[in-house]
């Protein structure tokens, strides 16, 4: 199976630079690489611009210009410029085991979505990872990690887990399966069934909503988050406010309440950029969403 792969960046090309050579390590190669850029600088252009020579992957750079935390745009924008029919979402500070992308085409299924999890790393391993601890997959190796100042991490059994033991632990978990915009997977068909991210949605559960949205529409979830691996490199957060929590919150509530399965505000009409506090919700209802049938 033909993937496209959908990492979002912005402003973080010395993690970025990291995850590509996860791709590159890959032990499933049939795949696109787009890289979602909610506008960053020339410094992560440059970077993309160095591995594509270097790593030999096929990786398309969509850009547009930086105006606020855009994010669910940005990706909008690559689930239309995807070529292939199923679609891997990963961000760009979330490096794969070198089976994660064998993984998610494996257990692709129609009517279904993969929900996949993270193993955090604190900062100092982050920053000590290098080219060839992922090529080596040093990086997802448990002895490494913790000889390296991981820790104790009650996920670190996920990496010692052989498939037919996460098979079944997934199986098992209590876990709801949910749409985890570092680790998730499913069909363009079904992800433009439903318009794609609502682009009011800021930082804060953005990619939950549309995971809400499949599941109102019919769509199932499977949980792989011990079969489907990946480390996320840690990172400062300025863009969580609480306020942005509260706007989203509602919108999902809404979508809940009322089995949404399309946002007016994706890819097909896509929204307007307007201050924050002009898609606020203000006492009144949030505008009437597409109910599952």
């Amino acid at each position: 199976m033909r993937l496209s792969v959908i990492i979002s960046t912005y402003n973080a090309p010395q993690w970025l630079e990291k995850v590509i050579w996860g791709y590159a390590a890959q032990s499933h190669q049939d795949f696109e690489l787009l890289i979602a850029d909610d506008g960053s600088t020339e410094e992560t252009a440059v970077c993309i611009q160095q591995l594509q020579r270097a790593v030999g992957l096929a990786i398309e750079h969509i850009w547009h210009e930086h105006n606020g935390f855009r994010k669910c745009t940005i990706l909008n924008k690559a689930i239309v410029a995807a070529a292939n029919e199923y679609l891997v979402f990963a961000d760009g500070d979330c490096v794969p085991r070198w089976d994660f992308l064998a993984t998610h085409a494996a257990l692709a299924e129609r009517g279904y979505l993969l929900s996949g999890g993270v193993l955090r790393l604190p900062m100092a391993l982050s920053e000590r990872i290098t080219e060839q601890d992922i090529l080596a997959h040093r990086v997802t190796d448990p002895a490494w990690l913790l000889a390296n100042g991981l820790g104790n991490n009650k996920r670190l059994g996920w990496l010692t887990r052989g498939p037919r033991t996460a098979a079944i632990l997934d199986a098992l978990t209590p876990t709801k399966a949910t749409w985890n915009g570092g680790n998730a997977s499913g069909w363009k068909t079904d992800l433009l069934r439903v318009n794609g991210y609502d682009e009011r949605l800021q930082y804060g559960g953005l990619d939950r909503e549309l995971g809400e949205r499949l599941m109102n529409a019919g769509i199932r979830g499977k949980q792989i988050r011990h079969r489907a691996i990946a480390v996320h490199l840690d990172h400062a957060r300025p863009y969580m406010q609480q306020e942005t929590w509260r706007h989203n919150d509602a919108i999902r509530r809404e979508t809940r309440r009322s089995r949404a399965t399309w946002t007016p505000y994706g890819i097909e009409s896509p929204l307007r950029v307007l201050p924050l506090e002009d898609l606020q919700p203000t006492g009144g209802e949030l505008p009437r969403l597409r109910a599952a049938a």
